[in-house]
């Protein structure tokens, strides 16, 4: 038997946490809430989520980036907790909003009102997108100085671990699988966001970027991740 995945929605809407509930449980995952970001920081302290839903505007001083900020770079949510998928739930549509979430290595952006079915398949495509369905038969790769292992979903440079969000090591691993491919940004939100995605182009260049400043010696002169101007990127390994 698979075991059950929690999903921790963070929202002051009751009414929206109980329907977002409802038809979680009913697609068989477990669910915790909160509705405030302090409470929300000692939930996410004290239980596991295999990913959570977040809404930006919250009640106390604590907004969703503060909270994604802090799952992604504080030291007491260090290793698979800080890799957690984040969704963003939030009335706030426009591109500034989204790039910001992104930066901060959110999954995927939702924009209210939505529903609810709809909802629980990003849920999905989410999950599946962070490893829950990875393949067996792929093996790890070994260039130079990196190693890529897509079953610990984990990711070494010059012998030092290298933290990646989901979306973040699905990126630098299709790029592995096919050295010196150029890939435009088009394919590359159809190949790692999936058809589910409702984002723009600029997403990907956001990515391209937080990824080359963990994996590149000189993020501004980058040798792994490479720039194919006019059409969009390619991974060159070092041999």
């Amino acid at each position: 038997m698979s075991k059950t995945q929690t999903i921790c929605i963070i929202d002051d809407e009751a009414t929206l946490r109980e329907v977002v509930r409802r038809y979680l449980e009913l697609d068989g995952f477990a669910v915790i809430e909160a509705d405030m970001g302090a409470n929300a920081l000692d939930l996410l302290r004290e239980k596991h989520a295999d990913l959570i839903l977040l809404d930006i505007m919250l009640p106390g001083g604590i907004d969703g980036f503060s909270i994604a900020r802090s799952i992604r770079h504080a030291p007491e949510y260090a290793g698979e907790q800080s890799r957690v998928p984040i969704i963003m739930l939030t009335s706030r549509g426009n591109e500034v909003d989204r790039l910001a979430g992104f930066e901060l290595g959110v999954d995927d952006y939702v924009v209210k009102p939505f529903s609810p079915r709809e909802l629980v398949a990003r849920v999905k495509a989410v999950l599946r997108r962070a490893g829950n369905d990875v393949e067996s038969a792929e093996k790890p790769v070994e260039f130079k100085h990196l190693q890529i292992d897509p079953l610990r979903r984990s990711v070494m440079l010059k012998g030092e671990s290298v933290i990646l969000t989901a979306r973040e090591f699905d990126l630098l691993w299709l790029f592995a699988r096919h050295p010196q491919q150029v890939f435009t940004r088009e394919q590359l939100l159809n190949q790692v966001w999936g058809y589910e995605f409702y984002g723009d182009e600029s997403t990907v260049t956001v990515h391209i970027r937080r990824l080359r400043e963990k994996i590149e010696p000189d993020p501004a002169q980058p040798t792994y991740i490479q720039t194919v101007w006019g059409v969009g990127y390619k991974f060159e390994p070092e041999v």
